[in-house]
């Protein structure tokens, strides 16, 4: 009994030993198997949010650039008419900006068939986010003002002329007559068929191009002395507002639009811009040196 009580005591302490050490071991193996799963985890996250945030910003670059389109020049086109009809942010100053390669140095000289790029610019979020202080300058600048600037940088050194090729004047200076609102002619009328070049009589800024009522497409331009240069009834025009022209620069064609009996020129030099503050247009045009009739 004695040897046998030896023999198991023994026994029962190597099989306690055993699974201390075991469990001891047990607990060392399983604190680095822990780490590398937290580990992969840590990286498995990482992925995804690497991947979530290219997924998000894909959709919204595809929608941005989904924006940009493509627009065919027709007769009769200018640039300020296309930024309103396609309501193109900026105007046709964003539109210029974004063709200029295309378009050249002079934003009036578009031709039908000419393929212009309309908000391309805003394709990327990103990048507009970078440029957003850019636009905000150059409209911090009010229109006014940057009229005021090249009017009087451009000065009266450049000269004047006819504003056609023409000095066949039909109907004068304050002609009287029932089928004018004010009960005389405002301005004088050059004879011309329609889709002749009209040019600008000097240097100066566009201050308003488009329909006019009973003067058809028109366009108005401030000069260096403060006076203002209109021409009536034009087929299609080739300036926008706020636009800088030079002395003999084409603004337009000549047609028969808005109150007329046939295709010709209606020109005034107005003291504002508006209707009603006519002067004799002969008389300006002779006064800065231009044979007239």
């Amino acid at each position: 009994m004695p040897a046998k009580g030896k023999h198991r005591r023994p026994k029962s302490l190597r099989f306690t030993r055993t699974i201390a050490a075991a469990g001891t071991g047990g607990a060392a193996l399983a604190l680095p198997l822990m780490g590398a799963t937290g580990a992969h985890a840590a990286t498995q996250a990482t992925v995804a949010q690497h991947v979530e945030k290219a997924a998000t910003a894909a959709p919204a670059e595809k929608a941005a650039t989904a924006t940009a389109k493509t627009y065919a020049v027709k007769s009769g086109d200018y640039l300020s008419k296309i930024a309103d009809e396609q309501n193109v942010t900026g105007g046709w100053k964003k539109i210029y900006a974004d063709n200029r390669s295309a378009i050249g140095g002079d934003p009036s000289l578009i031709h039908p068939g000419l393929k212009l790029s309309l908000g391309h610019r805003a394709a990327a979020t990103h990048t507009a986010t970078h440029t957003a202080t850019a636009p905000a300058k150059s409209q911090a600048t009010p229109a006014a003002d940057t009229a005021a600037t090249t009017i009087a940088s451009t000065g009266d050194s450049a000269g004047y002329t006819l504003p056609v090729d023409s000095s066949t004047i039909g109907t004068g200076y304050k002609v009287a007559g029932s089928m004018w609102s004010s009960g005389y002619h405002t301005g004088v009328d050059f004879v011309v068929p329609t889709g002749t070049t009209i040019k600008s009589v000097a240097a100066g800024t566009v201050v308003s191009a488009g329909w006019g009522g009973a003067y058809g497409n028109q366009v108005v331009i401030q000069h260096a002395d403060g006076k203002y240069s209109q021409y009536a009834h034009m087929s299609s025009l080739s300036v926008s507002a706020g636009q800088t022209v030079t002395e003999g620069q084409q603004i337009g064609l000549s047609g028969a639009t808005g109150n007329v009996t046939g295709p010709h020129l209606h020109f005034e030099i107005r003291t504002t811009p508006d209707y009603g503050s006519d002067v004799d247009p002969v008389a300006y045009l002779r006064s800065h040196g231009v044979a007239v009739g």
